[in-house]
């Protein structure tokens, strides 16, 4: 059985795949909306600075860091990008004192949204410039990540994934890579669809010997107060099912059938998708203008329909969960049981140092599903637990805010700082 007929076998299973479906086919068959949203301004508007060159190129080192761009292969065959910066602009010093971060973006974006804003208030330069030896991931997928041995991105099977593997294989492959490089414990830092990623690897204890401290921003694991309009529209109605159905393996926000898609999705819903940042995260309170530009200019990025999918199961099933395969006997033949296994975040070691930060108008990472997350914790050791709740933040402002440094990442530094 082909990948793409595994996803749709399984989607079929799940009730209203095939009114989303039909749906999508009158969506294709309308007249584009009118050319005002995001994904028409990227083709009309050249990009200010695109990462062409690689990140380390476009958005490093011309702030003065040394960087270093790394391939990592993991053990189902995806070659991940990855860059390094070792030192801040004051230099290196002592490099066996410099503790490694690892910082993984979330859904959707690459490790180049963590550097849209001057140097004095990105996060991986502030980490470099207080003495860390900084790593950036980059998830299969992403434009710097569409690499395999054997596979090809025009091909379904290279797609045919969801953040489970991003839990097996990528995360691992990282800190491996890492590890063996320095010799030393890692940091984590996460954002969105990272810190699940990490949640769950860490609760199944493969990485918690390699592992120094972590610390979650905007974290997600628990998705039922949800808030985001587009999010929730797209979850409950089955968006990512119905495009598995028509094989669309890759699910790429900016162009062809999804983007559409989008659009209509907007349209029906009576949503201004024009400002697609705030339809999906929430009111921020603290992004720059030409902050916005860039990242409109380099972001989204692809992903895996299946992964969508496997998104929008934890939406609507409320469970964190592995890849349900839409039939027990599906299941059955993957997992050997009828449903599909749950990861028990309260299993990651109750003496693992934790900072969360997650803010009051984030409709992705919402309030209350955050402090059902941070329930789960209850039992951790007390003195390893950091809580943050910045008020007026949402999503985005967690990586391109303009008072992020003096709000979040200083805190973050300081945090790391004390795990020696």
């Amino acid at each position: 059985t082909t990948p793409l007929i595994s996803i749709a076998s399984s989607v079929m299973a799940l009730s209203g795949s095939f009114v989303l479906a039909l749906l999508f086919f009158f969506a294709l068959s309308i007249n584009p909306l009118e050319a005002r949203g995001p994904f028409d301004r990227l083709a009309r508007k050249p990009p200010q600075r695109t990462a062409a060159e690689g990140i380390c190129a476009s958005s490093v080192r011309i702030f003065g860091y040394k960087c270093e761009e790394h391939d990592v292969v993991t053990q189902d065959g995806y070659i991940l990008n990855m860059q390094r910066i070792p030192e801040g602009r004051a230099g290196a010093g002592d490099m066996s004192k410099r503790q490694p971060v690892l910082i993984q973006h979330g859904i959707l974006v690459d490790g180049m949204s963590w550097l849209f804003n001057p140097a004095d208030q990105n996060l991986p330069l502030i980490l470099a410039d207080q003495g860390f030896d900084v790593w950036m991931g980059n998830t299969r997928g992403t434009r710097f990540s569409r690499r395999h041995k054997y596979l090809s991105p025009n091909q379904p099977a290279f797609w045919n994934w969801t953040w489970d593997e991003l839990v097996s294989y990528d995360l691992p492959a990282m800190f491996d890579h890492i590890h063996g490089l320095t010799g030393q414990k890692i940091h984590y830092l996460g954002h969105s669809l990272g810190t699940l990623i990490g949640f769950a690897s860490f609760s199944e204890k493969g990485l918690v010997d390699k592992l120094r401290s972590a610390a979650m921003l905007s974290p997600i694991a628990y998705l039922s107060h949800m808030t985001t309009v587009l999010g929730d529209i797209a979850a409950k109605s089955f968006l990512a099912e119905a495009t598995a159905i028509i094989g669309v393996a890759e699910f790429n926000p900016k162009s062809g059938l999804v983007g559409n898609f989008i659009k209509f999705i907007c349209h029906q819903a009576g949503i201004d998708c024009y400002d697609l940042i705030s339809v999906i995260t929430g009111k921020n309170c603290c992004l720059d203008a030409s902050t916005i530009d860039l990242f409109l200019a380099n972001e989204p990025q692809s992903t895996s329909t299946k992964n969508m999918i496997h998104l929008s199961q934890t939406v609507r099933d409320k469970v964190l969960r592995k890849y349900n395969y839409g039939s027990s006997n599906y299941n059955m033949k993957h997992y050997g049981q009828a449903l599909p296994p749950a990861y028990n975040i309260s299993a990651i070691p109750h003496d693992l140092p934790l900072f969360f930060s997650y803010g009051g108008l984030d409709c992705l990472a919402d309030v209350s599903d955050v402090r059902f997350l941070i329930d789960q914790f209850k039992f951790h050791d007390a003195d390893k637990i950091d809580v943050q709740f910045v008020k007026e933040y949402a999503h985005a402002d967690f990586i391109m805010g303009v008072t992020a440094k003096d709000v979040v990442y200083n805190q973050v530094a300081t945090f790391f700082k004390r795990q020696v």
